[in-house]
């Protein structure tokens, strides 16, 4: 009989292409891993894996097992979401993605309320701009600024978030005329959120040439922006939170922008997941006007 620790084991190694690598995957120990897969390929009487220099690589056999573990990951992975589902208490762990921006100047205290109304469940905030796969229980929640929610997940939009063009007060620039923006420097999004509309808005009317400083993150943006190192586009209740940021113009209508809370379908029933949604949706719609409101605001 094959264990489903075997099937981890040949998991690992294919990943790894090493022993050591997939030690670590899997936390043991590499002559742990090398005695499994030593006593797994006797009992089937076939090599799994071909050993070279360069690392090891799988066989026809081997092929075969990893669809098969792969195919029973994906099962144990969906069975765990489904009875995690029919959890009836609120506690537990809520762990929840979201990006610095939002952390900072939006959900830190919120985050802090939740803990006070509901002290049994515990949050493990993940923080970046990375999409976390909700499917295989990388996160449970995602907070997201997005205008494309992913289909295969469930929530709804809490806010608008309108963005404009910013600028420090120590450029002396009252307004901009689209015909001069690029007489300017602009500041810019990092290549990992190239795709967002606002770096694409970016490159249509100002162009790559005229963006001096790229920042991977919107946080890192708008601090760029208020040492005056250039003009930027921000989401206009992150530039209202700068007491010396300019806004030179009123919201961009071709940025469209919204705040999600989003979850799995089998998790939205889970008493965790469902208390920690409703609060953080009511916790938000108290801001609302604070997150919507336009630049001039």
């Amino acid at each position: 009989m094959v264990s489903w620790d075997d099937y981890r084991t040949v998991l690992a190694v294919s990943s790894a292409r090493s022993l050591a690598g997939a030690a670590e995957l899997l936390a043991v120990n590499q002559s742990t891993v090398f005695r499994r897969l030593g006593a797994m390929e006797e009992r089937l009487g076939a090599r799994l894996f071909e050993r070279s220099r360069t690392g090891y690589s799988l066989t026809a056999a081997g092929e075969g097992m990893v669809k098969l573990a792969e195919r029973m990951s994906e099962d144990i992975i969906e069975f765990e979401r489904r009875l995690t589902g029919q959890d009836l208490r609120p506690q537990g762990e809520v762990r929840v993605t979201t990006n610095d921006t939002l952390v900072v100047h939006l959900l830190t205290p919120i985050f802090a309320s939740f803990r006070k109304a509901y002290p049994e469940i515990t949050l493990d905030v993940v923080v970046g701009n990375q999409s976390l796969n909700l499917s295989k229980r990388d996160a449970d929640v995602a907070i997201r600024a997005t205008a494309d929610p992913p289909e295969t997940l469930v929530g709804r939009r809490l806010a608008e978030i309108p963005w404009a063009i910013y600028a420090a007060d120590s450029m002396g620039l009252a307004e901009l005329d689209p015909v001069d923006y690029r007489s300017h420097a602009w500041i810019g999004l990092g290549d990992n959120l190239a795709a967002l509309k606002p770096s694409r808005w970016l490159v249509q009317h100002v162009g790559e040439d005229r963006i001096g400083w790229r920042i991977n993150t919107v946080l890192g943006l708008a601090e760029a922006v208020a040492e005056g190192a250039g003009i930027g586009l921000l989401p206009c209740f992150i530039a209202r939170t700068f007491p010396n940021l300019v806004p030179l113009s009123g919201p961009i209508a071709e940025i469209p922008g919204s705040l999600w809370i989003l979850t799995h379908p089998d998790l939205r029933s889970t008493a965790r997941v469902r208390v920690f949604m409703d609060h953080v949706g009511s916790e938000v719609a108290r801001r609302r006007s604070q997150i919507e409101g336009v630049a001039q605001g």
